[in-house]
Order: C-alpha cells, then sequence, then structure tokens
C-alpha cells in the first residue's frame, strides 16, 4: 500500500512547494475556502497591519463597510488621526481577541460602562479607543454618548457582513482590575494614569486565545449567522514587551501563540479560513522579509505582494497597494502601539 507522502500534491513538499511560479507567487500558499466576490460586503477589525488589508480593498473597489465614515471633506490626514476610515468602524486598533471578544459583546448587551473612563489635562477619553479622540472630550458623559454611539453604529456594521477579516497582533495585554477590560494600550500612554494596584499586564496563553476565537465566531454568528471569517497574523514586531524577556524572543513567543490558536480554530470551522500575510511578509520564500529600515514597518511593496496573494487567489482586481514614504522610520498607519517606542532608553 503506498504511503500518504507518494500523492501528496508539490505544495506539501519545501523543495517544490518554496519554489515561486512565474509570477512570482507560491502555488497553493492561499487556497480560499470561501468565494469573495465585488459585492461581497467585508468588514475589517485588529491591529495596525489590518490598516493596509482595508486600504488595498477599498483601493480594488471591493464593497468593504465604513459604517462610522468621516464627516464630507474631512482631510484625510485629520480623518486618520481621528480613527476614520482605519477599518469598517472606529473602533481603533484591536490587538488582541480578547479585546474584540469583549467589544462584540458589549454591541450585543449595549453595555458601557462609566469606569472605563481616562482624564488627561482635563479632557476625558474612552479607555477601549483612546486614539480615537486625539484632544479628548470634554466631560465624561461626552464619552459615554459617543461610546453608545459606536456600539449602534458596530451593530448595524455586523448585520450586513458577509466577511469578517480579523488580524491578530499581540498576546499581551494591560487589564483594568476593576472592570476587568483589556485595555488597548497601557494607562498612562495616551490618558489616564497607570496603578500598579490596578492595572495588570496579562499575557494570554493558546487555550485563551483559542477560546476568545471561538468566541468570536459565536457572537459574530448572532448578529449574522451565514458569516465567514477571515483570520490573519501582523506580521509586524512588538515595540515593546512588558514582560521579563528580550523584545526579539517576546514576539517570537506572542506570534507564536496567536498563529497555533488561528491554525487549531480553522481547521474545526468550515466557515472560518486563514490568510498567510504573516508568512509572506516573514519567509525569503516569500521574497521578504518585506520589513523597512526599523525592522518593523512593512515596506509598500511587501504590502502589495501580500496582497497580490488575496487578489489572485480571489480573482479579484489586483491593484498595488496604496503607497507609503520607505524612508520614513514608520508608515502613516495609526498605531497606538508604535507610541511606545517614546520611552526606548
Amino acid at each position: 500500500m503506498p504511503h500518504p507522502y507518494q500523492s501528496m500534491p508539490p505544495r506539501a513538499f519545501w523543495r517544490s512547494g518554496t519554489r515561486p511560479d512565474d509570477s512570482g507567487l507560491l502555488t497553493g500558499l492561499y487556497q480560499p475556502r470561501f468565494t469573495i466576490t465585488p459585492e461581497t460586503a467585508i468588514a475589517t477589525a485588529g491591529s495596525c497591519f489590518a490598516q493596509h488589508i482595508g486600504r488595498a480593498l477599498r483601493a480594488a473597489d471591493c464593497n468593504l463597510l465604513d459604517i462610522e465614515p468621516p464627516i464630507r471633506r474631512m482631510p484625510a490626514e485629520i480623518a486618520r488621526q481621528f480613527g476614520y476610515e482605519m477599518f469598517s468602524a472606529r473602533y481603533g486598533n484591536i490587538y488582541t481577541p480578547r479585546q474584540l471578544r469583549e467589544l462584540l459583546q458589549d454591541v450585543q448587551n449595549g453595555a458601557v460602562d462609566p469606569g472605563l473612563v481616562w482624564q488627561k489635562d482635563g479632557r476625558f477619553f474612552d479607555a477601549l479607543r483612546p486614539g480615537v479622540e486625539p484632544i479628548g472630550l470634554e466631560t465624561a458623559d461626552d464619552v459615554l454618548v459617543h461610546r453608545h454611539y459606536h456600539l449602534e453604529r458596530v451593530g448595524q456594521m455586523l448585520r450586513q457582513a458577509d466577511l469578517f477579516i480579523f488580524t491578530l497582533g499581540l498576546a499581551e495585554a494591560w487589564v483594568d482590575q476593576a472592570t476587568g477590560r483589556t485595555l488597548p494600550v497601557c494607562p498612562g500612554v495616551i490618558a489616564g494614569t497607570f496603578d500598579d494596584t490596578q492595572h495588570r499586564l496579562h499575557c494570554f496563553k493558546h487555550a485563551e486565545v483559542l477560546a476568545d476565537l471561538t468566541a468570536i465566531r459565536d457572537l459574530l454568528h448572532h448578529f449574522q449567522p451565514t458569516m465567514k471569517i477571515l483570520l490573519t497574523l501582523s506580521p509586524v514586531p512588538l515595540t515593546a514587551t512588558a514582560r521579563a524577556a528580550h523584545v526579539l524572543t517576546a514576539t517570537s513567543a506572542a506570534k507564536s501563540t496567536l498563529r497555533a490558536a488561528v491554525d487549531e480554530n480553522v481547521q474545526e470551522h468550515a466557515d472560518a479560513d486563514y490568510f498567510p500575510a504573516y508568512e509572506i511578509v516573514t519567509s525569503s520564500s516569500c521574497g521578504g522579509p518585506w520589513f523597512g529600515a526599523t525592522g518593523r514597518h512593512v515596506r509598500p511593496e511587501g504590502v502589495e505582494h501580500v496582497m497580490r496573494y488575496f487578489f489572485t487567489a480571489h480573482g479579484l482586481p489586483n491593484l498595488s497597494a496604496p503607497q507609503t514614504d520607505a524612508d520614513t522610520d514608520e508608515d502613516d498607519l495609526a498605531c497606538e502601539d508604535i507610541l511606545l517606542q517614546a520611552f526606548a532608553p
């Protein structure tokens, strides 16, 4: 009886699977489980790298949902500063699955916790998305009103979405002990005040990430039972770690944990899939690593290469990703995480 390896396709072997075809892509690296057409209503969320995906989808005239658009004639630079057009709603960067899970639970029950309002210089900020109002609001009540509106809009978006693309980024986060909520950034970096008796570092384990992804799927199906889920992993290394570890090993541990949980989740659910942006950017077999001078931001041609895989696999218009200045230390993505660089010695 022949053994299994005798009938495996070329993509199953390193020598043949890592040899680019005439178009410069690896055959079979991304084989979508479901079809995406120009009519597919797509919602996006996730870490900073997800902004690249959203921009490329918008440039390719895909049906990218944007339920909280900026007001007319708002300059693009100002819109980005205030969290517009980054994702399908104005929730800012969602770095961990736990953040997304908690957001979806809030949308489901309409919960707004007054304990999640930060202050800075007499202004007030939503602790769960502090970057979307860079100068803050006048009162704490204003923050709560804005958040109620935000949750209502996200709910409308979810009821429209055929496909939800979520880009995982981090496996460590700060938790507010009083509320139990996972924060997008350490208190004190943007607003609020750090208190080591109230704020705790949490490093998510594989089992926790997998449980969160399962819960996310269930919550998404509460709003749209037929919604498909496409998971991807940001290739961008950590700006900094609060663990007692080197940032390089902390990055490896985080990405490995997230990637393993995503793989198991996708194996368990036929309506979930994985797009290998992480592998495309970081692997020499795909022409990488596609990082700029800092070793963190992905060069524009790298983003374009990632999206070529996506568009080609789905038969969508293969447009170039929006270009950014390759000479800058960081591109123009809005990222709370990058603010930690200011504290480097």
